[in-house]
């Protein structure tokens, strides 16, 4: 009999499920729905918010596609991992239903909410405690509820991040993590525990806060509600849980000091791990508990994130060429084009306010513009020449708090696909970039794996684990792109002003 794990990966585009044999490290399959983006609500300026029970949905009919398409026998499937996007906030009554939409990461409502705390909570509190600004992550967004939404607020039970909230689904039992309460800055690092002084600033009810779990673990069974309606075995465990961006480290099996991972999806992001609690003063990058974090053993990621990333590449999709264009094919379309798009700068922070900007609006720009010269072709390399130089500009800073940043690991997806992308990042950052057949669902079933006991290890579980190719820098071409960052920075200094 088979041993098969599945793994969710909650996105804010896309709902990815992967069924993984155990033993082979084999994928048996996959399936990403839905087949266009799913939509993110955006009711006044600055807000996004999705529907909890449209992630659901399409957890089932993925589910049900991979016990079709994959043949799962009674008692194969052994256990259930979940990454999910960060920092969103879900909100349940004592009937476990979701009283409104959830506010996710991308949303920047509570930004003055957070700064506001930051100043009140004091900087000497904040940065040794919470390693962070409260910013405008899940507790500063709960805060808002609090004051704008009252009567909603009066009516919760629990709160959630997006994957604690697919779990409930699953098994009707709600908990989180500590990696999901310190990526909302509920966690107090110095004490390992609940931040007291935070909950009391906010005027939070400890009750509110789910029982809290380790990343790999038991955390409850499939209900035999669910179990008909996925078509898998009741009492399947779920096993794993971590937040988007430490999990898809995790995927590259990146796990200890020095390592470093990067993604390129809606948002990019770079995620690099360390034994010390370290942080940036201006709470640009962001630190937060590792998947693999004990308290014996402390492992922290830093995470940096740009939001305007694939989103900035899909907009120009629909821009240029819409459902008649694929993303191939504007690839090669920006490739016909030098290095430096002919002096067309593209600043890419048109969704929500970006933390390496420490949370300020400075939006979408495009600069050095020539209607006498520039066509979309121009555009799309400035569109991914612009998202490698933001990603370079939150490098700096991560290598200002002595983070070394030598080597990074990527999966082969989203705008990794793309080889002008590849050699912009390579170039402009001076780094090895080394490629992986992986991607954040793969990485979900293989904790899921470990926390069921089917692993011994994290070497046991990434033994199937393949790299596709590695890119060195070229010192021509790290020329060419270090003279396309300081243009981008003297175009980002003057929409700054």
């Amino acid at each position: 009999m088979r041993r098969l794990l599945i793994g969710y990966d909650i996105g804010s585009s896309s709902v990815k499920a992967t069924l993984l044999d155990a033993d082979s490290g084999r994928v048996v399959g996959s399936k990403a729905l839905p087949k266009v983006e799913m939509p993110i609500d955006a009711p006044k300026k600055d807000w996004a918010e999705q529907d909890p029970e449209m992630w659901w949905k399409y957890v089932v009919d993925a589910t049900q596609a991979l016990v079709k398409e994959g043949d799962i026998k009674p008692g194969e499937l052994k256990a259930i991992g979940i990454s999910y996007q960060m920092h969103g906030l879900v909100c349940v009554d004592k009937y476990n239903k979701v009283l409104r939409p959830a506010i996710i990461w991308c949303d920047s409502r509570a930004v003055g909410i957070g700064n506001k705390a930051f100043r009140s909570l004091g900087a000497e509190f904040c940065l040794p405690h919470l390693l962070n600004s409260p910013g405008n992550f899940t507790a500063s967004k709960l805060k808002w509820v609090q004051e704008n939404e009252p009567e909603i607020y009066q009516k919760i039970h629990k709160i959630m991040l997006p994957g604690d909230y697919i779990a409930l689904k699953l098994t009707g039992v709600t908990m989180t993590s500590e990696t999901g309460l310190s990526e909302g800055i509920f966690w107090d690092f110095q004490k390992n525990s609940l931040s007291k002084d935070l909950l009391d600033h906010y005027k939070f009810e400890r009750s509110l806060i789910p029982d809290v779990v380790p990343s790999f673990s038991q955390q409850g069974k499939v209900s035999a509600a669910s179990a008909s309606l996925l078509g898998i075995d009741v009492g399947v465990p779920v096993t794993y849980r971590a937040g988007d961006q430490p999990n898809n480290a995790f995927s590259l099996k990146v796990l200890k000091e020095g390592e470093l991972a990067t993604t390129a999806g809606t948002s990019g992001t770079v995620y690099g791990v360390s034994t010390r609690a370290v942080y940036d003063p201006k709470s640009r990058v962001n630190t937060f508990v590792h998947v693999n974090h004990r308290r014996q053993a402390p492992s922290y990621g830093v995470l940096l994130c740009v939001n305007g990333t694939g989103i900035l590449n899909s907009w120009l999709k629909r821009l240029i060429g819409g459902d008649s264009i694929g993303y191939e094919d504007m690839n090669a379309l920006a490739a016909e084009v030098p290095v430096g798009s002919d002096g067309l700068s593209f600043i890419p922070f048109g969704n929500g306010v970006e933390r390496i900007m420490e949370n300020k609006p400075v939006g979408a720009h495009l600069s050095g513009l020539n209607l006498l010269k520039h066509d979309k072709r121009h555009l799309l390399r400035a569109g991914q020449e612009g998202i490698v130089a933001a990603l370079t500009y939150g490098f700096q800073i991560m290598k200002d708090m002595g983070m070394n940043l030598n080597t990074v690991k990527a999966g082969h997806a989203n705008m990794f696909l793309s080889p002008l992308f590849r050699e912009a990042f390579v170039n402009m950052n001076e780094v090895t970039l080394e490629l992986y057949d992986t991607d954040g669902s793969q990485g979900a079933a293989r904790g899921a794996g470990i926390g069921a006991g089917i692993y011994a290890n994290e070497e046991e579980a990434f033994q199937s684990l393949s790299r596709i190719s590695t890119l060195e820098p070229n010192a021509k071409k790290t020329n060419q792109y270090q003279e396309v960052y300081a243009q981008w920075v003297a175009a980002l200094e003057k929409v700054k002003g």
